[in-house]
């Protein structure tokens, strides 16, 4: 007897492997697969400007990152972009993880995150986008739309939906502009927003969801990843769910994570990301007898397992884990 429904996903035409630079950008649900290909030793840079919730802010990242690695100093962050609110420095294009009580600091990690950004597009071979919600926040005095509003009064704000053309006709334009020639890949994340309400939630989704659908039938290079379906459909249960109840829980993320693989991954990179994990998790495990042969034998087994997968894959680097056992030696 069958007990849930599972999403027949099609597999990736274009596979994904270690040799390609990744760039992932989006909602928080994008932070967790991409914290899932870094474990994997992916060469991945993950929301440079930190987490993007709508698809303007995100497209305005892009385009500021293309606007630098064309040379256009312009599009680097000044001391005109920050805001001074409650003892601290923040930027409306930024996430309130690059606001600071200085200036200087603030201003200079913005920067450093705008040219990381900047260069990941450059070098990116696959670009992931998971949209959050449809709806932004714009500044009632300039007209702007924001990427964080800093629990700022609500007041300074105007609230609206983008709609499925808006969408659809700023990311094909992407796609024939600084995305063009690499392969992109769309989710939806699964995280309720429960702030807009549950109905508004639920439209701000569908709207996402056509609008990807529009982007991938016009783009060949695009594809759509049903992370949201996985979670709606064959997870549909609170156990599945954070204590929050709105983002998915570890083990949500971790079975997405296995049926991205599944249809991203060829039969080789299913195998080596099974090697590096067993490394990934014998560099975690915490030693009984630190100080103690058997240990010690431990390390330097792990130590030649690295040292093969590194011959065999100049791209991987574990330069982590390898630290990790040689404090025992």
């Amino acid at each position: 007897m069958q007990f849930r429904t599972t999403i027949e996903i099609k597999p990736f035409e274009q596979k994904i492997d270690h040799t390609q630079p990744i760039l992932s950008l989006g909602s928080c649900f994008a932070n967790n697969v991409a914290e899932h290909l870094a474990r994997a030793k992916f060469s991945i840079v993950a929301s440079p400007t930190g987490i993007l919730f709508n698809p303007e802010s995100i497209a305005a990242a892009l385009d500021r990152f293309d606007a630098i690695t064309r040379g256009d100093r312009g599009a680097i962050p000044s001391a005109e972009e920050l805001c001074y609110d409650n003892g601290r420095w923040f930027s409306f294009d930024f996430h309130s993880d690059f606001s600071h009580v200085s200036a200087d600091q603030a201003l200079t990690s913005m920067q450093q995150a705008v040219e990381c950004g900047a260069q990941a597009l450059g070098r990116a071979q696959v670009v992931i986008i998971t949209f959050g919600s449809a709806f932004v926040y714009r500044l009632r005095q300039s007209g702007e739309i924001v990427a964080n509003c800093h629990k700022q009064p609500q007041s300074q704000f105007q609230r609206e939906m983008l709609s499925v053309e808006q969408i659809a006709a700023r990311y094909i334009a992407l796609m024939q502009g600084p995305l063009a020639g690499k392969q992109i890949i769309f989710s939806l994340s699964p995280v309720r927003h429960l702030a807009d309400g549950l109905e508004e939630n639920s439209l701000s989704k569908a709207t996402l969801r056509v609008a990807i659908g529009q982007i991938v039938q016009a783009c060949q290079n695009a594809h759509y990843f049903p992370s949201y379906e996985i979670m709606m459909d064959e997870l549909r249960d609170y156990r599945f769910y954070a204590d929050d109840m709105t983002h998915p829980s570890r083990v949500g993320i971790d079975y997405i994570w296995q049926r991205f693989g599944e249809v991203a991954f060829s039969d080789n990179t299913k195998m080596l990301n099974e090697r590096i994990e067993r490394v990934v998790r014998a560099a975690e495990h915490r030693p009984f007898n630190p100080a103690g042969e058997e240990h010690k034998s431990f390390c330097r087994t792990q130590l030649e397992k690295i040292a093969q997968l590194e011959q065999e894959y100049p791209c991987i680097c574990m330069a982590k884990e390898k630290e990790i056992f040689n404090t025992y030696l």
